[in-house]
């Protein structure tokens, strides 16, 4: 797809803001108009002012600050609905931290780098084999843990979310 740009600069993050509330101010007829400025083609003509809003409101963040990768496109792509889309996402990110044998994971707490070696049997520290990851966590701090949080296996949430 195009980059959206105001001019020949990519827009700054004020920039986009204000090209947004230009959208936002829009009737639909004035959306059409810019869909077809954007991609060269009509809008489709079933969707309403809200949806062409958000498209283009979409396809000029995603120009500033990155689309999705090729990858989830084309799982989304694939879906049948947005849960099963969800689904799909949650069981690859899973599937994508199974350990293999050999591989040696480290982690600093409270000034001393702790290192856990994954073999067949399960996962060795100190000397000692574990079950999980979230055991290892749990003899590291003395605290229950998500093991794969703990060693940086899984995002962060982002500040402002909730925890669930």
């Amino acid at each position: 797809m195009p980059r959206v740009r105001i001019g020949s600069a990519p827009l700054d993050r004020e920039a986009l803001d204000v090209e947004i509330a230009r959208l936002r101010d829009r009737d639909v007829g004035g959306l059409r108009s810019r869909w077809y400025a954007v991609w060269g083609r009509p809008a489709p003509p079933h969707l309403p002012g809200h949806l062409l809003f958000r498209v283009l409101a979409y396809r000029l963040q995603a120009d500033h600050w990155g689309d999705l990768d090729a990858k989830s496109k084309r799982l989304l792509d694939r879906s049948e609905s947005p849960e099963q889309a969800g689904q799909s996402a949650v069981a690859r990110t899973q599937q994508s931290t199974e350990l293999q044998p050999g591989t040696v994971l480290g982690r600093e707490w409270n000034g001393r780098m702790h290192r856990v070696a994954v073999l067949d049997e399960g996962l060795v520290w100190n000397g000692q084999t574990y079950p999980s990851l979230s055991k290892v966590a749990f003899a590291i701090t003395g605290t229950r843990w998500n093991g794969p949080k703990f060693f940086g296996l899984r995002d962060k949430r982002a500040k402002g979310s909730s925890a669930s």
